[in-house]
């Protein structure tokens, strides 16, 4: 028996020294996402049009694998029941007991806009519920995305909201709801409005967490969607004297240093050997990329600037020390 043991282990020793490699072989993972597509009336008439997109993200009850419980609630409902939206409308289903990945939600926006024909400046989200904690968790995670969101009874991480300066917000809640209580969205709002006085709350005295039925039904919700386009900067004329309060060097919270220094009238951002051009959208406002959330926000006192917040995928603080 012994014997036998020592034989095999050695022959298990020469079979992992010369067949190594042929244990690591090609394999692949797929995430699949199912979701309910309509199309608006018209969109096969023109093929040159870009129509708006609507995703609308259910509630926790809807999870599954039987894409026809996602028609319960929402657009999708109304779809069913033969309304006709002005937008392309996106409805997934979440899968069993995982609830919302804004990756994959993200990674499905992507593919819509690839495979038909969206109108990129205005792609709007909402959601219920789950889904409305899932809008205001993707809204903050990829403001860049959307025109306008409209979250239902949800609620968020508050500490991020501030993502959300530059994007139109329209949130909904039952003031009786049990489920999920009011306070949840009351403090997004006004975490949210702190960066971005124009979100809007409206809260229905008498409905409980069904105050989805009131939302939805309700046209002046799609009216308030497709008034808005994704949001950009606008460059907008400040004067040499004005630049020039903005120059010096700034001490960020881990140390870093940004210098700001002024070229061919052009105020310049320089993170070590790296130079970037800062364009004005106001006094006290500038930004990068028309396209791209990231921005810097000067600070004054006593009329003086005394530092200014970057604010992009994070928010940071650095103060001025020359």
């Amino acid at each position: 028996m012994k014997l036998v043991r020592q034989v095999f282990y050695t022959l298990a020793l020469l079979f992992l020294f010369f067949f190594a490699d042929a244990q690591q072989v090609p394999m692949k993972f797929v995430q699949e996402l199912h979701y309910l597509l309509a199309l608006p009336e018209g969109y096969d008439a023109d093929t040159s049009r870009r129509w708006p997109l609507l995703i609308f993200l259910h509630g926790s009850g809807e999870s599954g694998t039987d894409l026809s419980k996602v028609k319960i609630h929402g657009p999708p409902k109304l779809v069913e029941e033969g309304k006709k939206f002005p937008f392309i409308v996106v409805s997934p289903q979440a899968p069993p007991q995982m609830g919302w990945q804004e990756e994959i939600l993200y990674q499905l926006i992507q593919d819509i806009k690839r495979t038909q024909r969206v109108d990129k400046s205005r792609v709007y989200l909402t959601g219920l519920s789950m889904g409305g904690y899932g809008t205001w968790e993707l809204a903050m995670k990829h403001p860049e995305e959307f025109a306008a969101i409209a979250p239902v009874c949800g609620g968020g991480d508050t500490s991020t909201a501030w993502k959300l300066r530059n994007l139109p917000v329209w949130n909904f809640h039952g003031a009786k709801d049990d489920v999920v209580f009011p306070i949840q969205s009351t403090n997004m709002v006004n975490a949210a409005r702190r960066y971005n006085p124009a979100v809007k709350y409206t809260l229905y005295p008498e409905a409980n967490h069904n105050s989805w039925d009131l939302t939805y039904d309700n046209d002046s919700l799609y009216t308030w969607m497709l008034a808005h386009k994704k949001f950009t900067y606008t460059e907008a004329p400040i004067s040499a004297t004005a630049l020039k309060s903005y120059v010096g060097i700034y001490v960020g919270p881990d140390k870093d240093t940004v210098r700001l220094s002024m070229e061919n009238g052009q105020l310049m951002a320089s993170p070590g050997n790296e130079k970037f051009a800062l364009k004005a959208a106001g006094n006290d406002l500038f930004f990068f990329q028309p396209d791209e959330p990231l921005d810097v926000r000067f600070m004054r006192t006593k009329g003086r600037v005394t530092s200014f917040l970057f604010m992009g995928r994070e928010k940071r603080l650095f103060r001025k020390v020359k």
